[in-house]
């Protein structure tokens, strides 16, 4: 009952067969294999369109150079105040960006809420040297809430972003889980809509070590190669993180295990729901669930096997927990099974 992080969950079979089968042999490095230039090509495909991709090893190295390819002097960059850029990233975007800043954004369940985006930017007007100047905007899909955002929210957060001249990034961490929530494209849920640039994560979805930058817009990567680099992101044996990526791709494996993901978290909302020991702090569409339960519960809880994270309650809903209550998150991912999900629900009883 393994509920802490998809992070823990190991590698698909099928990644983990493609890094084996792929790691004979000699083949060019640096990202210019035969191999490579396949997953570029099928990235292409998947968002009907030619796009610029840059491997990288992390998440944080994704969105850390995202934010970089396009600061400037004195830049900031809006994101939602629970975000991962900004509480989870230990300052690395501010830090490969040359010092631009990050500013929070509320807004109710993990998404900004526009008005506010348009208050925080108003803060910055253009030409204030003292201040500094807007350069983007990150959202994260899904959010750290579990939640996703819809279309057309996604869609305002961009007309605001066009209107004062920043580019929209979107952190895909868990890009397939959100992708599949709603029942969308890649291109549906990114270019339709407005965004530029995106992070798009593999390793919280059965992948070994795999993310990429993702430029929909490649006129907007002309110094991407040289951040990439200068990161330290530029692998030598990049092939075996196409090999991820080929593994992912081929008949759709990434989408399955993002729906399975998905289905495991909503099993355990509604065991949540039907338990007399816990209720849900929000309903989340992704595969992040937040119950709250007794603190001793808890405890029983942990002592007969089950591991999860006690959660701080968001700022939109402090008064959410009780004294003797506990905010978790659980985290299902492609290696959760009914049994994990059906045994965490007996124990809540």
């Amino acid at each position: 009952m393994i509920f802490t992080s998809d992070n823990w969950a190991g590698a698909h079979p099928a990644i983990a067969a493609s890094l084996t089968a792929h790691s004979a042999g000699f083949t060019p490095a640096y990202g210019s294999s035969d191999l490579d230039q396949k997953v570029a090509k099928t990235f292409n495909r998947i968002f009907g369109r030619e796009v610029s991709v840059f491997f990288v090893g992390t998440g944080t190295a994704a969105n850390s150079l995202a934010l970089s390819a396009v600061s400037r002097p004195g830049g900031v960059s809006f994101c939602h105040r629970d975000a991962h850029v900004i509480a989870d990233e230990c300052g690395a975007p501010e830090f490969f960006s040359q010092g631009s800043r990050l500013v929070p954004v509320d807004g109710i369940e993990g998404k900004i809420d526009p008005g506010k985006l348009e208050a925080e930017i108003a803060r910055f007007p253009q030409g204030f040297v003292h201040a500094g100047q807007p350069t983007a905007i990150t959202l994260t899909q899904a959010t750290e809430a579990g939640t996703v955002y819809q279309p057309d929210e996604i869609r305002a957060i961009s007309k605001i972003a066009k209107a004062h001249g920043m580019p929209l990034h979107m952190d895909g961490a868990r890009f397939a889980n959100a992708l599949v929530a709603l029942d969308l494209t890649p291109a549906q849920m990114t270019l339709e809509l407005g965004v530029d640039i995106l992070s798009f994560g593999g390793t919280k979805n059965g992948c070994w070590c795999a993310e990429a930058l993702v430029f929909l817009d490649p006129s907007m990567a002309g110094q991407a190669p040289f951040l990439q680099k200068r990161a330290a992101q530029l692998y030598s044996k990049s092939r075996f993180i196409a090999a991820q990526f080929d593994a992912y791709f081929e008949d759709d494996l990434w989408l399955d295990l993002a729906r399975h993901a998905n289905a495991m978290a909503a099993r355990l909302q509604r065991g949540i729901n039907a338990s007399a020991n816990a209720r849900l702090g929000w309903p989340s569409a992704a595969n992040e669930t937040f119950p709250i339960i007794p603190k001793a519960l808890a405890r029983e809880l942990t002592a007969k096997g089950a591991m999860f994270y006690e959660w701080s309650a968001p700022r939109s809903h402090p008064d959410l927990v009780g004294e003797d209550e506990m905010l978790l998150r659980l985290v299902t991912s492609f290696a959760t099974t009914e049994e994990h999900v059906d045994r965490f629900v007996e124990l809540l009883g």
